[in-house]
């Protein structure tokens, strides 16, 4: 099953309490953040710039937190960082402002966890949106459970993650 921005929303709306984002790429190569990446890469970026085009994810994130949803955010990382995890470290403090919380977790720190294949969104720990990428990082659908084994596997391992993160004020890179 795919699924477009117009439908994440509708999904995100109908969140009561949780909404949590495992990353564990070191790079994507998505084609609305293409321009972006290419100028932080020059070094031309700057964070007004990326909180225009982020608005409309901003909006969504103030408005989950608002009604009481908490957005937890983990990413694993390999150390020494990849541009674009620079890249996105850069622009994190936009999503703690619209309400997230950010954890980073060294590579090296996860070896004993055991963690899913694919980036997932886990909301209200009953449905599963596992994110499938190819190897440039670019997206190539999405695919949601609902089973309960995925589910609580997914919980514990984003769970897993998040005790060992690292703070996003307190990771450097």
């Amino acid at each position: 099953m795919s699924q477009s921005v117009e439908s994440f929303a509708e999904i995100l709306a109908g969140v009561h309490r949780s909404a949590v984002h495992l990353e564990l790429r070191d790079s994507y190569g998505v084609d609305n953040e293409a321009d972006n990446f290419a100028t932080f890469r020059r070094g031309e970026w700057s964070e007004d710039l990326e909180r225009a085009d982020r608005q409309s994810w901003l909006g969504l994130v103030s408005e989950a937190t608002a009604r009481g949803v908490v957005m937890r955010r983990a990413r694993v990382v390999s150390v020494r960082v990849s541009d674009y995890i620079r890249y996105e470290h850069a622009g994190t403090q936009m999503n703690i402002d619209a309400g997230e919380q950010v954890r980073w977790l060294p590579r090296d720190r996860a070896s004993s966890l055991a963690l899913p294949g694919n980036d997932l969104w886990l909301f209200d720990e009953r449905l599963v949106q596992f994110n499938i990428f190819d190897g440039l990082g670019r997206w190539i659908r999405t695919d949601f459970t609902e089973d309960p084994h995925v589910v609580n596997f997914c919980v514990s391992s984003f769970e897993s993650v998040w005790e060992r993160g690292v703070p996003h004020v307190d990771f450097t890179v």
